[in-house]
């Protein structure tokens, strides 16, 4: 069974009566909320539950953790669940519909927490989804029920006197070096145990401080702050007082600097890395070299939290943690100037993450994006607060165009781009840069009204500016939108005048590169497929100059069909596999399906129909995901069409359907793992022909970008 679930760094401890009795509840049900007071350890004790569930088997079709306390926006609630699905969806469905495809008859665990701040419109959608799909399960934790019909509360009650000393003096020698507790210290080691109510969170925080202060220390210091907060007496005061004083006393065992970082570390939505936070909190009072070891300590104390992921050492604030000192931040009269600082770290990062997607580290640069979403995000709507700001919002999300276009967010960058231009900017670059951008997603979605509607706007506008770099992006993309549309002689005509007006300006980037692939379609439709090949051995050379790989997958795939067509099937096989590795790394559906297809082609070609049947069965399941199957196009179907129906002849019909119904049964993974001759292998081994391409890496949707599948020149297939 799949497991999505983050490892855990530490060993959990008790609560083996709850977890025996949650795990009843979600075999009887099919939605359970456990609720609790913050710092009681809810997501632990449900990530814990659904780490059983998965070493049970329970759930065959995988367990789905979805963090959403870093959200604000419910618009963007769908798109949050479709990315902790690892869904990619190239048309214009909205994001509901796809999960409910999706799930569909699947034997799911989603794991959802933090939904407090988006409880109503959570409450919908989790509402919809168990509906529409009858084998899906939700364990939910929150700080209060979603009031759902059929939803069973699990009330999570603070730890036992028994667990909590165990956490409290396990986690105590981790803050001492692995040194335990003397017996002697047990006693008191109780008594603050009782003291903090069994909170976990209080008492990881009380642990943190045994590097530098003994047990009877620490409950001297918090018996005072309670009597000052009680007039004397503790019977009166109730268990979220209790994690607020306990986070308020550690907040006074802070020297100066540690209180101040841990105020400004309050800015960060999600997680953040060392960078970001030497660039947006230092100052007069934080000199920069001073941050990193404030960090250490804080982390030291369990103030902030620190992971290891794929890009490298990230540090996280709990939220019960990060709310106490957005508090403090803002009492100090700072709170606007840290969210610009931290709105302009964004901006930059996305700006530099455009520069080097044209590069050999468009991997590193996906990774990277998606590590920083919830900053980005954050960025994206402090910026739309502010009408003065609104042109770097613009700015932001059309600077993210390879983000949602080549990793798989074109919903998630259709909501975007929509909220910014739905506002007023003098900035006209920003707003242009936008428009082309929403204009591409537009046409990468099918949605030909509103790509030609945000293209001419952007067209019109630039031309009257003179800013002819939008200009030209108007014209490429309203060229993309007549290859898909069977205009091959307006497609040819309208890319080379964008690639002319690139070449004025002295644009090279993977969009122009895609350009040139684009146009290199038109005019092999057009019957002239020696300049076709011409234009993509260019744009390979330039590629690999460059170190690019998502261009040059396109351009590849134009040379196999060349290959093919002069008589070369083994080459052409050779390249159509490395194009299916990159285009899968890429999580590029698009390319991954039309890559299947001509696939098929060859192997038909090369003796072995029945694999020919499989893979086209196994592109016919991919189609719904990516839109109209081969766009509705008479040049793109074409080929589609002379595979069957040679695979008919060889096989007999039955057999080719046979086989056929075999291959819509692979998912994706293992159709690209049949494809590339691994079948059985895992897709990790299947893409290490990709240099530095991990197979969580980015995923290019460029749903439009065609392969050339058939030269018309004579009005069909010449071979």
């Amino acid at each position: 069974m799949r497991s999505h679930l983050p490892a855990e760094l530490n060993r959990f401890i008790g609560r083996d009566r709850e977890l025996d009795r949650l795990g009843r509840l979600l075999s009887e049900g099919r939605m359970v909320t456990v609720t609790g007071v913050g710092g009681v350890g809810k997501t632990r004790f449900a990530l814990r539950a659904a780490a059983t569930a998965v070493e049970q088997e329970r759930y065959c079709d995988g367990v789905r953790l979805v963090e959403l306390s870093a959200l604000t926006d419910p618009g963007l609630l769908d798109h949050a669940v479709v990315e902790a699905l690892g869904l990619t969806d190239h048309t214009a469905r909205p994001p509901r519909r796809l999960l409910l495809d999706h799930l569909g008859e699947r034997r799911v665990l989603l794991v959802v927490d933090g939904f407090e701040q988006l409880v109503d419109a959570c409450a919908g959608l989790l509402r919809e989804l168990l509906r529409g799909c009858p084998g899906l399960s939700v364990l939910a934790a929150g700080r209060l029920p979603l009031r759902i019909d059929g939803e069973r509360v699990f009330p999570l009650a603070p730890l036992n006197d028994e667990d909590a000393l165990r956490l409290f003096t396990e986690r105590g020698a981790d803050a001492r070096g692995g040194e335990r507790l003397a017996e002697e210290h047990e006693e008191a080691a109780a008594e603050l145990c009782r003291r903090l109510d069994g909170i976990p969170l209080a008492l990881e925080l009380a642990a943190g401080r045994l590097g530098t202060l003994s047990v009877e220390q620490l409950l001297y210091r918090l018996d005072d702050r309670f009597r000052l907060l009680t007039g004397g007496g503790r019977a009166a005061l109730p268990r979220h007082q209790t994690l607020r004083t306990t986070i308020g006393w550690s907040h006074e065992l802070c020297t100066p600097a540690q209180r101040l970082l841990w105020a400004r570390l309050s800015v960060f939505a999600g997680s953040f890395d060392l960078e970001a936070v030497e660039y947006i909190c230092v100052g007069p009072d934080l000199p920069q070299d001073e941050v990193l070891d404030v960090l250490g300590e804080l982390i030291d104390q369990s103030l902030v939290v620190r992971d290891d992921g794929p890009c490298g050492v990230r540090y996280r604030l709990l939220d019960t943690v990060r709310a106490y000192g957005a508090e403090w931040l803002t009492g100090t009269g700072d709170a606007d100037r840290l969210h610009r600082r931290h709105r302009d770290w964004y901006l930059g990062l996305a700006t530099w993450c455009e520069l080097d997607w044209f590069s050999p580290r468009q991997a590193e640069v996906a990774v990277r994006v998606e590590s920083e979403l919830a900053n980005l995000r954050a960025a994206m709507e402090f910026s739309l607060g502010c009408p003065e700001d609104t042109h770097l919002a613009q700015h932001l999300a059309g600077t993210l165009w390879f983000y949602w276009a080549g990793c798989g967010r074109l919903a998630e960058g259709r909501h975007w781009l929509a909220q910014v231009l739905d506002v007023e900017s003098e900035h006209d670059r920003s707003r242009l840069k936008a428009l082309w951008v929403l204009g591409y997603v537009a046409v990468l979605q099918g949605d030909a009204v509103a790509a030609i509607a945000a293209l001419q706007e952007c067209r019109e506008e630039a031309e009257s500016l003179g800013d002819a770099v939008a200009a030209a992006y108007a014209v490429h993309r309203t060229g993309c939108l007549a290859l898909v549309t069977d205009d091959m002689p307006r497609a040819e005509e309208l890319l080379r005048t964008a690639l002319r007006g690139y070449d004025e300006v002295g644009e090279l980037n993977c969009n122009v590169l895609m350009g040139q692939v684009e146009m290199a379609m038109a005019v092999g439709f057009r019957g002239r497929l020696d300049e076709a090949v011409s234009v993509c051995e260019q744009v390979v050379r330039v590629c690999e100059d460059h170190g690019e790989r998502w261009a040059r997958a396109y351009a590849l795939y134009v040379l196999a069909y060349a290959a093919w067509h002069g008589g070369d099937p083994d080459r052409a096989r050779g390249l159509l596999r490395e194009t299916l590795a990159v285009s899968h790394a890429f999580h590029d559906l698009v390319g991954t399906v039309l890559t299947l297809e001509m696939l098929a082609l060859v192997e038909v070609d090369t003796g072995d129909p029945a694999e020919a049947a499989v893979l086209q069965g196994a592109a016919e399941r991919i189609w719904p995901s990516v839109g109209l199957p081969l766009f509705g196009s008479a040049y793109f179907y074409a080929a589609h069409v002379l595979c069957e129906e040679r695979t008919r002849a060889r096989l007999g019909d039955v057999a080719y359907e046979e086989h056929r119904r075999g291959g819509t049964r692979l998912d994706t993974a293992a159709a690209v793992a049949r494809a590339l001759g691994h079948e059985g292998g895992g897709v990790r081994e299947l893409t290490a022909a990709v240099e530095g391409q991990p197979h969580e890496g980015p995923g290019h949707t460029e749903a439009r970008r065609l392969p050339l599948h058939a030269e018309r020149g004579d009005g069909g297939l010449k071979r």
